[in-house]
C-alpha cells in the first residue's frame, strides 16, 4: 500500500486523493476471520508500517487516515504517526491538508412516490464564498439508501458535475409525475445519513457488532452484498463526508423515525380488519395474524411505514421477509395473498397513491404469490415437529429463532412436557428452569401428578428432585443464564459462537460448558463478544 501511496504523492487536486485513499481504506472493509478484528488488525498495522517508514509516501497514507479513518481511534493514531514523521523533517504533500477539509453546501433527496430508495445528494464545496456570498460547489455525494432492505446504504458514488446533475433531477421530477426531487436541511440529511450508516456498518461486521440496541436484519441482501463494489471503495470517504454534516440542536431530532408502540399497531390493524377492503376476507383470524405480520413489516423494517406500498416492497415481504422471519400456519399462508391484496387496496387510497400504482403494486403481488408458494416452507415439516413444539418455542413467531432455542431448549421440541405447558413455559423463571432441570439432570418437581400418556402411575419417566443440592442449584443458575441469552439471541456472538463449535463436530454437552465459561469469565459486554469471537 506504501508503494501505491507513491504514485498518489503527484496528485493535484485533494478530491483525486480522497477517493483514492477511500478505495485504499476500503479494500478490507466488511472482511470477516473468526477471532480476529480485521479492521483494526489491518487498519492499525498500516498505521504502524507507514509510521515507521519515515518516508513521503507513509506520511501521505497517515494523512489521508486522519481525514478517512473509519474510528476516531485509527484517525487518532494516524495524527499520532504524522505528527512524529512531521518532527523528522518530512514534507506533507500539497493536497495533504485539505484533506476532509470541505464545507457543506446543501442537500437534496431523489426518489419517487413508492418510495423504495431515496438518493441523498449532498454538496460540498472547498471554496470560500464570493463577493454575494455564494459558495461554489465543487463535488456532490450520492448514498442510496434502500428502504426495503432495511434502511441500509446500497450504493454511492462521486461526482463533480454538479450543476448537471441538479438540474437532470429537477428536469426529471417535472415531466415524471412519479418522480420527486426536493431540498433537505442539512441537519435532516445528516440524521437520516448516520442512521443509515449505523446500520450498514452493522450489518457488514455481522455478529461482532452488537451495541444491545434493536437488532439490523437486512432483507434479501447479505454482508457481502454490502462490502461488495462502489460501496466499500466509498465507503470512508462517505462516513467522513456525513460526519462533515451540522448536527441538529441540542435536544433537537432531525429526522425522528415513526414509533409504534403495540397498542399503536393494534389500533392500525383493527382499522383494517374494519374496513370495507377487509370485509371480503373470510377467516379473520387468519387476516388478522396476518395484519399483524405486515404492520411490523412496516413498522421494523421500513423506517417505521406500515403504510407505504410498492411492487418491490411486495416482493421483499413475501419472498424474503416471510420466509425467514415468520412461521405462518396452513391457513394463514393460504390467506397472506389475499389479505395483503385488501391491504395494499386499503393503505392506497388512504396515502392517497394513484389508481395506476395501485394496479402495478397488485399487478407485482399475483404475480409473486406462486413464487410465494413454492419459497415459504413450513419449517414444522422438515424437522418432523408438531405445530405445538412450533408455537412453543416460536411464540414470537421469529422463525431465525429455531435453531438456537431448540439448542438451549430442547425439552421444548419433544412431547414429553406437551402435558403441562405451562409448567414448561420458556417465558418464565419457573418454567426454564423446569426445562433445564429436567434437561441436564432428569428431575421435574411436578406441581400435580402426572397421569399422561408418557407415564403411568409409579412408572415415571422423570425423578422426582429428593435432595437440595446447593452446588446443583448453582450450576443450574449457569445454565439459566447462558439459556437466556440464546432464546433472546443478544448478544449475537453466542449463537456464531455455537455454531462454529458444532460444525466443527463438538457435541452439545461441550459446547454448553464452554460458552458457560466465557459468559461467567466475561467483565461486561464488549470483553464477552470478544472471547466469544475466539472460540
Amino acid at each position: 500500500m506504501l508503494r501505491a501511496a507513491r504514485a498518489l504523492l503527484a496528485m493535484r487536486h485533494p478530491l483525486d486523493a480522497e477517493l483514492a485513499f477511500s478505495e485504499m481504506l476500503g479494500a478490507w472493509w466488511g472482511e470477516r476471520l473468526p477471532g480476529v478484528d480485521v479492521e483494526r488488525l489491518l487498519g492499525e498495522g498500516l498505521i504502524t508500517h507507514a509510521t515507521a517508514s519515515g518516508r513521503p509516501a507513509g506520511l501521505a497514507v497517515l494523512a489521508a487516515v486522519t481525514a478517512l479513518g473509519t474510528s476516531a481511534e485509527q484517525r487518532e493514531l494516524a495524527e499520532q504517526g504524522m505528527i512524529a514523521l512531521k518532527e523528522q523533517g518530512l514534507q506533507m504533500p500539497a493536497w495533504a491538508d485539505q484533506l476532509g477539509a470541505v464545507t457543506p453546501v446543501a442537500a437534496y433527496v431523489n426518489g419517487d412516490q413508492f418510495g423504495d430508495t431515496d438518493d441523498v445528494v449532498c454538496v460540498f464545496s472547498r471554496d470560500a464564498p464570493d463577493h454575494a456570498g455564494a459558495v461554489p460547489p465543487e463535488h456532490a455525494l450520492i448514498l442510496v439508501v434502500d428502504h426495503n432492505g432495511g434502511g441500509v446504504l446500497r450504493d454511492a458514488w462521486v461526482t463533480t458535475k454538479v450543476d448537471q446533475l441538479l438540474a437532470q433531477c429537477r428536469e426529471r421530477a417535472q415531466v415524471d409525475e412519479y418522480a420527486r426531487f426536493e431540498q433537505l436541511e442539512l441537519t435532516e440529511a445528516r440524521a437520516r445519513l448516520v442512521r443509515a450508516l449505523d446500520r450498514t456498518s452493522r450489518v457488514v461486521a455481522g455478529a461482532s457488532a452488537d451495541p444491545g440496541g434493536p437488532a439490523v436484519e437486512p432483507v434479501g441482501l447479505t454482508p457481502a452484498d454490502l462490502a461488495a463494489g462502489s460501496l466499500a471503495t466509498h465507503f470512508a470517504l462517505a462516513a467522513s463526508r456525513i460526519l462533515a454534516l451540522p448536527e441538529p440542536p441540542e435536544g433537537v431530532c432531525a429526522a425522528p423515525v415513526p414509533v409504534w408502540r403495540r397498542d399503536r399497531r393494534a389500533v392500525l390493524a383493527a382499522r383494517f380488519l374494519a374496513s370495507d377492503e377487509a370485509a371480503e376476507l373470510s377467516d379473520s383470524y387468519a387476516a388478522s395474524r396476518c395484519v399483524d405480520h405486515i404492520i411490523a413489516h412496516g413498522c421494523d423494517v421500513d423506517g417505521g411505514r406500515p403504510m407505504r406500498i410498492s411492487p418491490r416492497k411486495v416482493e421483499s415481504f413475501l419472498l424474503h421477509w416471510l420466509p425467514g422471519r415468520v412461521v405462518l400456519l396452513t391457513e394463514e399462508q393460504e390467506a397472506m395473498p389475499h389479505v395483503l391484496a385488501a391491504w395494499i387496496r386499503w393503505a392506497g387510497a388512504r396515502s392517497r397513491l394513484p389508481e395506476v400504482a395501485v394496479g402495478a403494486t397488485l399487478d407485482a403481488l399475483w404475480e409473486a404469490t406462486s413464487a410465494f408458494t413454492r419459497t415459504y416452507r413450513d419449517p414444522a415439516r422438515p424437522l418432523g415437529l408438531r405445530q405445538e413444539a412450533i408455537r412453543r418455542l416460536l411464540p414470537d413467531g421469529d422463525f431465525s429463532a429455531l435453531a438456537r432455542r431448540m439448542f438451549a431448549f430442547p425439552l421444548l421440541a419433544s412431547e414429553l412436557v406437551l402435558w403441562a405447558p405451562e409448567e414448561f413455559d420458556p417465558a418464565t423463571p419457573c418454567g426454564r428452569r423446569a426445562l433445564l432441570r429436567l434437561d441436564h439432570y432428569g428431575e421435574y418437581e411436578a406441581a400435580t401428578p402426572h397421569s399422561g400418556r408418557h407415564s403411568t402411575g409409579q412408572d415415571r419417566w422423570y425423578r422426582p428432585v429428593t435432595v437440595d443440592d446447593p452446588e446443583r442449584e448453582r450450576e443450574l443458575d449457569r445454565h439459566e443464564r447462558l439459556a437466556e441469552r440464546l432464546w433472546t439471541g443478544r448478544p449475537a456472538n453466542l449463537w456464531a459462537a455455537a455454531r462454529r463449535m458444532l460444525d466443527r463436530g463438538v457435541d452439545r454437552t461441550t459446547v454448553l460448558a464452554a460458552l458457560g465459561e466465557v459468559l461467567g469469565a466475561a467483565r461486561d459486554e464488549p470483553d464477552l463478544r470478544r472471547r466469544l469471537d475466539l472460540l
